[in-house]
């Protein structure tokens, strides 16, 4: 009997502990809750008035000038320096070829003969009244001179003869004059029979064989006898954004990349700016010089190049992270007596990190680092400079 006793009273103390316990854990509990409900209620007033929660880890920094040199690759072309086509200067045939496609000529190489048999019955013809001109003014002469010397005997020659004789002489000279240009016209125009190079070069193509009627463009030749270029000096020709152009100098030295040869880098100048933009694609036209007396490059080759842009003056900088780009426009936030400023800025030259900023901002202005629109503008903020 006092065995069961014992029993029923460790039992009554056991539930006693339990009880004890539940009522310990569950005012835990409610204390955790009316704390979790009361920062939750702070965390949705601040927000309300403006105010960022977690002030802690936003970083600033101190704006400053600098200069920044960024790169950019663009596509490029490469032609010859100097590129012609060449065509008959007169309707004739071709009497014969003295290069092909390939053959590399010097400046007033002779590269074909033609023939046209009308200009050389027309230079036949003006020889012959070169000649029979300069007969009859020898002639004149010859009479005018003689009475001339006769007239000096008082009443041997009238005035009037020697009048006339001094003019016959005149109008055959002027004569003789005329029928020399003339002949001198068509020797020019033989002259013309003979296709030259006028630089020094390589001949691309050749569009005709011998005996092929030729002439000038349009009216003889609907193609080119040859087509010459000058492929020791080549020009490598980019089309430069408009928001690119203003950091380009004359003389800056670029790199570029052929695809045919990898692994290769080439040199080039900058040598001349169109100085106006394509009102098509708003990019100018930039001309390059390349050196290509190796001859490992080739006019006509596709390129890619490296411009290094870098400002002319300085300008304030900022981290590409401190700018906002929102779907109200492009910002970065100040923080100005404690609270945040939505400043609107353009965007300029840009590297890989760091870009330049435009706008109502101050040298030494803070700026935060890592833009968010969940930073309101006018927030109150307190931050330390990093």
């Amino acid at each position: 009997m006092m065995m069961k006793t014992k029993t029923i009273h460790s039992n009554r103390k056991w539930l006693k502990e339990l009880f004890l316990g539940m009522l310990f854990a569950l005012s835990v509990l409610g204390i955790q809750s009316c704390n979790r409900e009361g920062k939750n209620s702070e965390e949705k007033e601040a927000k309300e008035a403006g105010q960022p929660t977690d002030s802690a880890g936003v970083e600033t920094f101190v704006l400053s000038e600098q200069q920044i040199q960024s790169q950019v690759r663009l596509p490029g072309e490469l032609i010859a320096f100097n590129q012609v086509d060449l065509y008959a200067k007169v309707n004739s045939f071709v009497k014969k070829l003295y290069v092909d496609a390939g053959s590399r000529v010097q400046a007033g190489a002779l590269l074909a003969t033609l023939e046209a048999p009308e200009i050389s019955s027309q230079f036949d013809a003006q020889t012959a009244n070169l000649k029979a001109a300069e007969a009859a003014w020898i002639s004149s002469k010859a009479t005018y001179e003689r009475l001339l010397e006769t007239s000096k005997t008082p009443g041997t020659v009238s005035p009037n003869d020697l009048d006339v004789a001094l003019a016959k002489r005149d109008a055959d000279y002027a004569r003789f004059e005329s029928a020399k240009a003339s002949q001198n016209e068509v020797s020019n125009m033989r002259q013309y029979l003979e296709i030259r190079a006028p630089f020094s070069g390589v001949i691309s193509a050749r569009n005709v064989s011998a005996g092929a009627y030729v002439g000038p463009s349009g009216k003889g030749s609907e193609l080119p006898v040859f087509s010459l270029k000058d492929d020791q000096k080549l020009r490598l020709t980019v089309g430069v954004p408009q928001n690119y152009a203003p950091y380009l100098k004359q003389g800056q030295q670029v790199k570029f990349t052929v695809p045919t040869l990898p692994g290769e880098e080439f040199e080039a100048k900058v040598s001349r700016n169109a100085g106006a933009l394509d009102e098509g694609i708003r990019s100018q036209r930039t001309e390059m010089d390349v050196d290509n007396r190796d001859g490992r490059l080739v006019p006509g080759m596709i390129a890619e190049v490296q411009l290094s842009l870098e400002s002319s003056q300085k300008a304030l900088v900022v981290p590409k992270t401190a700018v906002l780009n929102s779907t109200q426009g492009i910002y970065v936030i100040k923080v100005s007596n404690g609270k945040t400023v939505w400043v609107p800025v353009k965007d300029g030259n840009t590297s890989e990190e760091m870009a330049e900023v435009f706008g109502n901002l101050q040298y030494k202005d803070t700026i935060i680092k890592n833009a968010s629109e969940e930073i309101r503008d006018g927030a109150l903020l307190q931050v330390g400079l990093q």
